[in-house]
């Protein structure tokens, strides 16, 4: 047998100072809770602001003439219309239209900034050096933390330490110091709520998540209660959610795919797997992602089935847990779309038994982006 040798972020020993519980994730050593304990972590970035350490997430700085177009032939997203400090959401799709990963890419200007999912990242960083022109210029930017302040109050306390950030709007971006420090910033997250995620040197980022914490507004908040934040919000998890084998479609990330690249639009297509995608959208898919309210109070999770009546398996759950923002659980799934359409009595088996559950068309919690 091995033991599996756990990297760590530079918050480690804060973490553990914190009496944070850690476990292994995505090959790193991270903070699942902490002693407040992860239904009240969940609640306070709702009311307040929490602070999570995401520098476990990929950082690449892309350099050099055609980023933009070099990239958009990788993904379905509107590369070269994305303008100077601004952010999008995007998606490396393969061949077969899977996606490879879901990520944020920025234009910083001279460069382009992407943020992709921690257990991605080493892969994601060759196949991009595979695709792209040799004349770009890539750097895993592994000397840089990551932090992300998420909550109705993250705002506020950004406006108190760095005045500048008050008017960014979700999905801009800019740099700025913040106590001295030299960071770069996105109005962005993925838990719902308003604020900001904040890219420092590794040296630096011990000192600023102090300051951050130092702030009433902010706690410390664990894996946990992030993925009870974003399932509530209707936010996918690579990995459970999405995969090679998971097409946008199928993901009902059909907003993802930007409108000039969609068939018959000015840039259509020319991405891996742009004809796969291509005939989804026309013909439809055999299964669709959704989301589903459960009658009573007993958790679903991930791998329940999905039933009708009779007990013909009809999908299965891909993400599942405990909503404390709504008190009842929550459930994000994967049924065929012949059953959707036809409207079919659906149930989820838990142990034996069928718990009536619903098709819901908006997220369990409304998202609180601030667009200005």
């Amino acid at each position: 047998m091995t033991t599996e040798v756990l990297k760590t972020t530079a918050l480690n020993a804060l973490h553990r100072e914190l009496g944070a519980k850690m476990v292994p994730f995505a090959g790193y050593d991270m903070p699942v809770q902490y002693p407040l304990g992860v239904m009240k972590e969940h609640l306070h970035v709702r009311e307040a602001a929490g602070l999570f350490d995401v520098s476990h997430m990929g950082q690449i700085r892309l350099r050099g003439e055609n980023i933009a177009q070099a990239l958009e032939a990788l993904m379905p997203q509107d590369v070269m219309g994305l303008p100077v400090d601004r952010q999008r959401y995007g998606l490396l799709t393969n061949e077969q239209g899977g996606i490879r990963d879901d990520l944020m890419f920025a234009n910083c200007g001279d460069s382009f900034m992407l943020v992709v999912n921690a257990a991605c990242k080493d892969q994601d960083y060759l196949w991009l050096r595979q695709n792209l022109p040799e004349s770009i210029s890539m750097e895993m930017l592994n000397d840089q933390g990551l932090l992300a302040l998420q909550g109705p109050a993250a705002r506020q306390v950004m406006a108190r330490l760095a005045p500048e950030t008050e008017t960014m709007v979700f999905m801009d971006t800019r740099s700025c110091q913040i106590a001295g420090m030299d960071c770069w910033l996105s109005c962005s997250g993925y838990t719902g709520e308003d604020g900001f995620e904040i890219s420092v040197a590794a040296a630096d980022t011990e000192a600023l998540a102090r300051l951050l914490l130092a702030q009433d507004e902010v706690e410390f908040i664990g894996l946990g209660a992030r993925d009870s934040l974003r399932l509530e919000a209707g936010l996918c998890l690579y990995g459970h959610d999405m995969d090679e084998t998971i097409s946008p479609i199928s993901a009902n990330l059909l907003w993802a795919i930007s409108k000039v690249r969609r068939p018959g639009e000015a840039r259509a297509g020319n991405y891996p797997g742009a004809a796969v995608i291509a005939q989804q959208l026309a013909e439809g898919t055999d299964q669709k992602r959704v989301l589903l309210d459960v009658e009573g109070r007993a958790p679903v999770r991930e791998g329940a089935e999905i039933v009708t009546a009779d007990g013909s398996v009809v999908g299965r759950v891909s993400s599942g847990g405990f909503g404390p923002s709504i008190a009842r659980p929550l459930v994000m799934a994967y049924v065929a779309n012949t059953v959707l359409s036809a409207g079919d009595a659906l149930f989820a088996s838990v142990r034996g038994k069928l718990l009536p559950v619903a098709l819901r068309q908006a997220p369990f919690v409304a998202q609180r982006y601030y667009r200005g």
